[in-house]
């Protein structure tokens, strides 16, 4: 029986109108606001994104998500966010903008179903695996065993991503983009408990790494680009 291959993202979709209207207009400003400036963990982190994908990256302030969909600029995100902005007056904007609800307290499988379904059919979802906004200190927190059982679930690679918070208005936005993780290739679908608070640690480790490279010395980094 021939398998049924997954749908993928129109170029030019309705569904999407807002949403690409909306990034396509923000780009010029955008880029000239951050200045942003990318660095690869290596040259395998240098490939494009293909096909169904779990973004995963630090969470420093309210406008990650904006950061994040920059980092990442060639692709539409699905972000995963709290219930409770569905719950706002801004209800309209987050359902236009693809985000997926999720109760943070009671993580059920109707959420985890809805966003690996995505997954499934090849569109990228971006996730924030500390779970809230981070104390400020600039230590990354524990990172939640969620993203790790989406991934095996939706069988999509894990791309880390570590956004260089600015100091100064006036500094550049630096993004790095680590290597593809495959933990569907390493465990298969269902891994044993035990291992996956020790992968989410892991995950949080790669993000320790990249921002090593984030606050490295340009000069010194060889997998740069300008």
């Amino acid at each position: 029986m021939e398998q049924k291959r997954p749908n993928r993202a129109k170029l030019f979709s309705l569904k999407y109108l807002v949403y690409d209207f909306v990034k396509l207009s923000a780009a010029l400003p955008g880029m000239i606001w951050l200045r942003p400036r990318w660095r690869f963990e290596s040259e395998a982190a240098k490939k494009p994104i293909r096909g169904g994908a779990l973004v995963i990256s630090n969470h420093d302030g309210f406008f990650d998500p904006v950061n994040v969909m920059f980092a990442v600029w060639y692709r539409r995100h699905h972000f995963v966010c709290g219930k409770e902005f569905f719950e706002s007056k801004a209800k309209w904007w987050f359902e236009r903008f693809l985000c997926i609800p999720i109760d943070r307290q009671n993580f059920n499988f109707g959420s985890l179903r809805e966003i690996t379904d995505e997954l499934k059919s090849g569109s990228l979802v971006s996730i924030f695996p500390e779970g809230h906004i981070n104390d400020g200190s600039g230590d990354l927190s524990v990172f939640k065993s969620g993203p790790v059982l989406i991934a095996l679930q939706g069988k999509a690679p894990i791309v880390p991503v570590y956004v260089k918070p600015r100091a100064h208005f006036y500094n550049r936005m630096t993004f790095v983009i680590g290597e593809p993780i495959d933990l569907y290739a390493r465990y298969g679908k269902r891994p044993p408990m035990s291992e996956i608070d020790a992968v989410a640690e892991e995950l949080r480790r790669k993000e320790e790494e990249l921002k090593q490279i984030a606050y490295r010395n340009r000069r010194k980094t060889d997998a740069d680009t300008k």
